[in-house]
């Protein structure tokens, strides 16, 4: 999402970032995997890991989930007093997408599994980009 934002030019005006909901991997560089395949394409995947934290539900228009799972740690921390809305499966945004597919986890498996989560990302941030520009009035 970062890279379609920068394409677009809206780096200023539009926010993002990226954590987790445990802390497992904080202050971690992303996985070597990730950041090759996103080399591939021309796309700098960089930052350091950090955690969700309930606050950041008061930052941010959208939250987005990898997964059900983390979509449920999510609700968990989600304060009666937020927006209708808020908080989404990432791949909800893909119109191709099938109601409720997750992303998945490529840590396990082989390269090739990196390549394929960018590829579902990207599907995914491209119609969610369309609507915050809509909704925002952005160009």
């Amino acid at each position: 999402m970062r890279h379609l934002v920068r394409e677009a030019g809206l780096e200023g005006t539009i926010l993002v970032e990226s954590a987790g909901t445990a802390g497992y991997h904080q202050g971690e560089a992303p996985d070597r995997r990730a950041r090759a395949a996103g080399a591939r394409r021309g796309i700098p995947i960089d930052g350091r890991a950090r955690q969700f934290l309930a606050e950041d539900f008061g930052r941010f228009d959208y939250v987005l989930a990898m997964d059900r799972s983390n979509l449920d740690d999510l609700a968990a921390l989600l304060p009666e007093t937020a927006r209708p809305g808020k908080l989404h499966l990432l791949r909800s945004f893909d119109p191709a997408s099938p109601a409720g597919a997750n992303v998945p986890d490529p840590y396990y498996g082989g390269d090739d599994g990196f390549d394929d989560v960018l590829d579902l990302c990207l599907a995914a941030c491209r119609p969610l980009l369309a609507r915050v520009r809509r909704e925002r009035g952005l160009p």
